[in-house]
């Protein structure tokens, strides 16, 4: 039997519910399922031995235990990832029999406190696609992180995130939505047989790193493929969709505050993409300057008037840290 056709825009629980358990961890998801999110977002890595887990990034100390514990003290390293000097612990350089010894913290204790923290172990791919099989229709938005990179030091992530999603059953799943910021390794999702819809990531600055790696200063840079001629150029590649800062989508004038929308959202339509933005965010200190109100960073502003001035737009989807708060701003637009 067909399922009804979900409500837009689709709400995509960011790293599970982490605007109320720490991101990534089992707890997060089965609250962002509880509450009826459309989707869930993991963000994907790989152990030293080709375990495919679930880190927003793949050094670990903002969202750990790794640096209190003392056995891995000698693990703590400086790297390159992206252009991007970074010193910390890293997936890549431990056994998963090792890393899910770890536990999972808030990365942003200062606003979400610490009450959950070192409950949960870190999850593996496959813990997440059995969780969502054994929980009905709820899709997975699957971000591959950092592929250039991890190509470099031996480990394919296009090939084995493929091979996993077929291993689990998941090769031609329409819950499916496969993202990265680079569109190099969502080819070789794709050429591998996983049948999904692939989504674009897009920064306001920067390039993608595939493009730097290949083109060095003449990479294309993000903002060429939101124009109508990049957009058009990214449909006929076969990709199926874009996601986008929300900045991208809201006009602010001199001093940073709002005014209204802009049209990237029409003009991605136009071009037959799909649109998500990133990340709706109810807290003071993720809101646009004319929707904070007092009480420090951490309280929560007008979130509602901004995720619902951001719906507005027509868009298809929205990764939301609070999902339960941007499925009560969909149902009262």
């Amino acid at each position: 039997m067909k399922s009804a056709p979900r409500p837009r825009p689709l709400v995509i629980a960011h790293r599970g519910a982490c605007g109320y358990r720490p991101e990534h961890s089992r707890a997060a998801y089965e609250l962002a399922l509880n509450m009826g999110a459309d989707a869930v977002e993991p963000d994907i890595v790989t152990t030293r031995d080709g375990v495919l887990v679930i880190r927003h990034e793949n050094e670990i100390s903002g969202t750990t235990d790794v640096a209190s514990r003392t056995e891995f003290a000698d693990r703590r390293t400086t790297k390159t990832i992206d252009g991007q000097k970074l010193t910390g612990w890293f997936t890549e350089d431990f056994t998963w029999a090792e890393l899910k010894t770890l536990r999972v913290r808030e990365r942003l204790p200062e606003l979400r406190g610490t009450a959950f923290d070192e409950e949960q172990g870190i999850l593996r791919l496959t813990d997440l696609l059995e969780l969502l099989d054994a929980h009905g229709d709820t899709g997975m938005v699957a971000e591959i992180k950092h592929p250039t990179y991890f190509d470099s030091i031996g480990f394919p992530l296009g090939e084995l995130v493929a091979a996993e999603l077929a291993d689990a059953g998941w090769k031609a799943d329409p819950r499916l939505v496969v993202e990265c910021f680079e569109t190099g390794v969502l080819a070789q999702v794709r050429a591998h047989g996983i049948g999904a819809r692939y989504v674009f990531l897009l920064e306001a600055s920067g390039a993608p790193a595939d493009e730097v790696a290949a083109r060095g200063r003449d990479a294309k840079a993000f903002a060429e493929y939101l124009t109508e001629e990049g957009l058009a150029e990214l449909a006929a590649s076969g990709m199926d969709g874009i996601s986008v800062d929300k900045h991208l989508l809201l006009a602010t004038d001199a001093s940073g505050q709002v005014t209204g929308t802009t049209d990237l959202v029409d003009r991605a339509h136009a071009a037959g993409l799909t649109v998500f933005c990133w990340t709706l965010r109810a807290e003071n200190n993720f809101l646009a300057k004319n929707f904070r109100r007092a009480g420090g960073a951490k309280e929560y502003g007008e979130w509602l008037e901004e995720f619902q001035l951001i719906m507005r737009t027509g868009l298809d989807g929205v990764f939301a840290d609070q999902p339960d708060l941007a499925i009560e701003a969909r149902a009262g637009l």
